[in-house]
């Protein structure tokens, strides 16, 4: 009897230290921890015929580099992601720029799409981008998907045009 007590004040007292070590303030959302910074804050590639001990020079350079990975347009990255808010987000690398969706409906429409978006280079223009759209039924039409295509790239533009302005 005395034991059983003691084990249910061990776990009382293990609970009371668990709940007592959890912070009062909930964590904060970081805006910019979506957002992949490329385009003119990235370096650029290293000279041909660079001498010794130079970045760039050796096979090996690749892993001591800090910035490992493809370069995406940030600009691009972030209009993907607010153009196709309404589909739920598989998965996003923003290292290799690809952006995975679910099944979603769009406000106002009656079916439901699924995208791959392919961010394969840091420059802002269409070339840069690569959608693949679908539905449940199959693939989309080409005018679809140059019409989300097109919402992309004006709102990375706008975007652009933003940054620029601060």
């Amino acid at each position: 009897m005395m034991l059983i007590s003691l084990k249910r004040t061990v776990i009382a007292i293990a609970a009371l230290g668990m709940v007592a070590a959890c912070g009062d303030q909930p964590p904060k959302l970081d805006p910019e921890a979506m957002q992949v910074k490329s385009g003119r804050e990235a370096k650029g590639p290293a000279r041909v015929g660079a001498a010794p001990g130079e970045p760039g020079t050796s096979v090996f350079d690749i892993f001591r580099s800090k910035e490992a990975g493809v370069k995406v347009n940030r600009f691009l990255w972030t209009a993907s992601l607010e153009v196709l808010d309404f589909l739920p987000i598989q998965s996003a690398d923003p290292f290799t720029g690809v952006i995975s969706t679910g099944y979603g409906i769009p406000p106002g429409g009656g079916r439901a799409y699924r995208a791959t978006i392919l961010i394969s280079d840091p420059a802002l223009d269409a070339r840069s981008l690569n959608l693949s759209l679908s539905t449940q039924s199959g693939t989309v039409d080409a005018g679809t998907r140059r019409a989300v295509e097109d919402a992309i790239l004006a709102r990375a533009r706008q975007l652009r045009m933003q940054a620029a302005n601060y």
